[in-house]
């Protein structure tokens, strides 16, 4: 069996992936951390110009020529050179047809600058005119030469974690009921649709940190503030259970236009809730059915458990929470912390298109762009709604 290898032109290498860094909570704005991927150092090393010698008329007699073998390459290899050139070619102009790309004629020039110089073309206008636009990669299998490109949403290694305590807080405040209410909504969207994890649910991530934790605080019952603590568990579980079981209504969808419609605004935080629930529902009637995982990054080697422990999956750092303040979130996002430093990456939305003369499907990450701005603006919403009411 033939395998596709990567072939990188020129100097460049492929960089490695930092360790991640501290997770900044997306609790008031979503913030980029420290740990980026690293591009690919461009090559540079110029080819040697060639230019006329000074005494022209000499120039012949100065010539030293090679031998007939060395002079010119054997039939084969120019061949080879020049099915290499068509698939290349074929493939780059899919791809710029794909994105709407001009491309610089590089057909002129000799192998494999010709290569190179449009291979750094196009980086370089994709890089501009494409959202979300990751690399693209030269691979050669037995048959063919063709390009890949990759488009991935850079969560920036933060945490989507939605706060639902304002939320239950909201529901018992008679000035705010309205806005719970839609919210309500946008948040059965999230939990039915979007599949955001909940951390009261037995398989979620979040679910097993808040039992450890748990359990830490009941081995630990000499200290002053254990039975505190205790208290704070309870109060996240209950308020847990009684949010989702609002949530998992699914007559909150039903009446999602509804509400949306019926609603006044009358101060900022009104307009805040009537913007954000506008988006989430505009993205609901657009994308009925997309999942927030539906383009998640799939491993090379799914029975790989080395490169699965690698990676951050991205139902670790996405999902409900009880609180984003407070002595146990400071606490569980410490172990959070300490747990993704340990990693080399992080699970995202990718999506890989292959030019190689087959139809190439015009799929985007339009939902998770979308998607992600919706979660920054709920964490940022609930989070600041207890200034708000003051």
């Amino acid at each position: 069996m033939n395998y596709a290898q990567t072939h990188y032109i020129g100097n460049n290498q492929p960089a490695r992936t930092k360790r991640t860094k501290t997770v900044v909570p997306t609790a008031q704005r979503v913030r980029p951390l420290d740990a980026k991927t690293q591009r690919c150092k461009r090559d540079t090393e110029r080819q040697t110009q060639i230019s006329a010698n000074s005494n022209a008329s000499d120039g012949f007699l100065k010539t030293s020529f090679l031998p007939k073998l060395k002079e010119s390459k054997t039939v084969q290899a120019c061949e080879k050179i020049a099915k290499t050139e068509k698939d290349f070619y074929n493939s780059l102009f899919q791809l710029a047809e794909h994105y709407k790309i001009e491309p610089m004629k590089t057909n002129q020039f000799d192998y494999p600058y010709n290569m190179a110089l449009a291979i750094w073309d196009m980086e370089e206008k994709l890089k501009q005119r494409v959202l979300n636009w990751q690399e693209i990669r030269l691979l050669q299998d037995s048959k063919k030469t063709y390009f890949i490109s990759e488009e991935k949403y850079n969560t920036g290694t933060t945490l989507y974690y939605i706060p639902i305590e304002p939320l239950y807080q909201m529901l018992h405040d008679p000035k705010r009921k309205k806005n719970a209410q839609l919210l309500i909504s946008v948040c059965s969207y999230l939990y039915h649709i979007a599949d955001i994890p909940y951390f009261r649910q037995e398989d979620s991530y979040l679910y097993w940190m808040y039992e450890m934790h748990k359990d830490w605080v009941e081995q630990d019952d000499e200290t002053d503030e254990a039975e505190t603590y205790q208290l704070e568990f309870s109060k996240a579980e209950l308020i847990g259970d009684c949010i989702e079981q609002k949530i998992f209504n699914r007559i909150n969808l039903q009446v999602f236009e509804q509400r949306l419609n019926a609603f006044k605004s009358r101060d900022t935080f009104d307009h805040d809730c009537q913007q954000l629930t506008s988006k989430a529902f505009a993205l609901y009637t657009q994308y009925p059915n997309a999942s927030i995982f539906r383009n998640a990054q799939i491993k090379d080697d799914p029975d790989n458990e080395e490169d699965e422990n690698e990676t951050i999956g991205m139902e670790k750092y996405i999902s409900f929470i009880s609180h984003t303040k407070g002595w146990l979130y400071e606490s569980i996002s410490d172990t959070i912390n300490n747990e993704f430093n340990e990693y080399g990456a992080m699970q995202e939305p990718t999506i890989c298109k292959c030019f190689d003369g087959k139809d190439v499907t015009n799929t985007s990450l339009d939902f998770e762009n979308r998607l992600f701005a919706l979660l920054d603006d709920m964490c940022s919403l609930l989070y600041n709604y207890e200034t708000t009411r003051k």
